[in-house]
């Protein structure tokens, strides 16, 4: 099954609606916005791992939202579009898009060409650091740390401690029940649920005396969750 995140950004709600459901059919997670402005908040706040774009969008066009979207860093986006001049999709493929899909579509070739993307970009997606409010984690170098007023703070983690931090961080605001996480982060042995909430505790207490409260949360009878805020 898919994890990643995709945002779809289009005012027509049964495009979004179609979308939405053979997306998640396939197993990826979706959040949805009706206009260019809600888009980008909803990309700031959520980084999502694909944007599936209109180009004909109240507020902000979609050719506007592209071009913020590449300022902001290197999200993948196709373009789903009404807009199937030639001249439409030069210009989206000129403002970054990684693909230039013209409505009506079939449901089915949207979801493989998403694939297909995501596959393509997968080695780039799995080495960016990820970045939630003051937090960083590298995990092409295997590293995490704090921006802080005097300078990076760096995080001394267990390779126990890493392996949680960086899962929980590729998807923020999702909860992980405990056995997922013993699953992904402990391949060779099956620990006790309370060895987890060890090490979350350890994760916690290391996030915090580096001035990074609040963004593991523990969700009761649960697991765990990673917040993208920090206060």
């Amino acid at each position: 099954m898919c994890n990643e995140l995709i945002l779809i950004i289009d005012d027509d709600r049964e495009t979004r609606a179609l979308l939405k459901f053979y997306l998640e059919r396939e197993g990826y997670r979706t959040v949805e916005a009706s206009d260019g402005e809600i888009g980008l908040a909803h990309h700031m706040k959520l980084k999502p791992d694909l944007v599936m774009l209109e180009v004909s969008l109240p507020r902000r066009n979609g050719f506007e939202v592209l071009a913020e979207i590449r300022r902001r860093g290197d999200t993948l986006v196709i373009v789903v579009t009404c807009r199937d001049k030639p001249i439409d999709e030069l210009q989206g493929y000129r403002c970054g898009a990684d693909d230039y899909i013209v409505k009506p579509f079939e449901p089915d070739v949207v979801v493989a060409r998403t694939t297909a993307v995501l596959r393509r970009a997968g080695g780039r997606i799995a080495n960016l650091p990820i970045r939630l409010g003051k937090l960083t984690v590298d995990q092409s170098a295997r590293a995490a740390w704090v921006d802080q007023p005097t300078g990076r703070k760096d995080l001394q983690l267990t390779q126990t401690e890493f392996k949680l931090i960086a899962r929980l961080a590729r998807s923020p605001g999702r909860v992980f029940e405990r056995g997922e996480l013993i699953d992904e982060c402990f391949p060779d042995n099956v620990p006790l649920d309370r060895t987890i909430d060890t090490h979350m505790c350890n994760l916690r207490y290391k996030l915090g005396a580096a001035g990074v409260r609040g963004m593991l949360v523990s969700v009761r009878g649960i697991g765990y969750r990673m917040d993208n805020a920090d206060g």
